[in-house]
């Protein structure tokens, strides 16, 4: 749904001004979804006049301006964390609403930077025939496994076979017959 540029305004004043309500006590009000609300007021940057003039052109010339965290160059997320670090909590949240940025983009920026500074070592690329051979000594593994299975299965049932030999006999031995005469195969 689309909001009047007005009443846009209004709404991030509603969260900035004297008095301002948190964006969920807000969006129960007025019955506007808080991510729409979020949206409106990091487009204005704390500023009302940022994002919601009357003048549409300027509007949307502003909005591809804005510059998304995703977007910062890397000299531009170090200046951000080295003076988010000095502020208090109150501070910060002033100053991540200022920028646009969330408390999870200046973390996730701040563990980049320390994992910058040590030693981390990448594991060589392999190449493409190297994964190919180890890819065959893989394959060879397995069917070597499937197979020592199937001979322990053979030897199994050999051994089986020997042991009912000797409890039953041989059956080349001749059997004595149902009417009690000695009959050969």
């Amino acid at each position: 749904m689309t909001y009047p540029i007005m009443f846009r305004r209004k709404m991030v004043q509603k969260l900035t001004g004297p008095g301002a309500l948190s964006i969920s006590e807000l969006s129960k009000d007025i019955e506007v979804p808080r991510s729409t609300l979020s949206r409106w007021l990091s487009h204005s940057g704390n500023k009302a006049s940022i994002g919601f003039s009357n003048n549409l052109y300027e509007n949307s010339i502003n909005n591809m301006t804005a510059k998304r965290p995703s977007n910062l160059k890397p000299e531009e997320k170090l200046k951000i964390v080295n003076e988010a670090a000095s502020l208090s909590d109150e501070q910060l949240g002033a100053f991540l609403r200022n920028k646009g940025i969330h408390e999870t983009h200046l973390e996730q920026w701040r563990l980049q930077m320390l994992g910058g500074l040590g030693k981390t070592e990448k594991k060589p690329k392999t190449n493409s025939t190297e994964t190919k051979r180890i890819k065959r000594i893989r394959e060879l593994e397995k069917e070597l496994k499937r197979k020592d299975k199937a001979l322990a299965e053979t030897a199994a049932l050999l051994v089986l076979k020997k042991k009912v030999q000797e409890i039953w006999g041989d059956e080349d031995d001749s059997t004595v017959a149902t009417n009690g005469k000695r009959s050969s195969n």
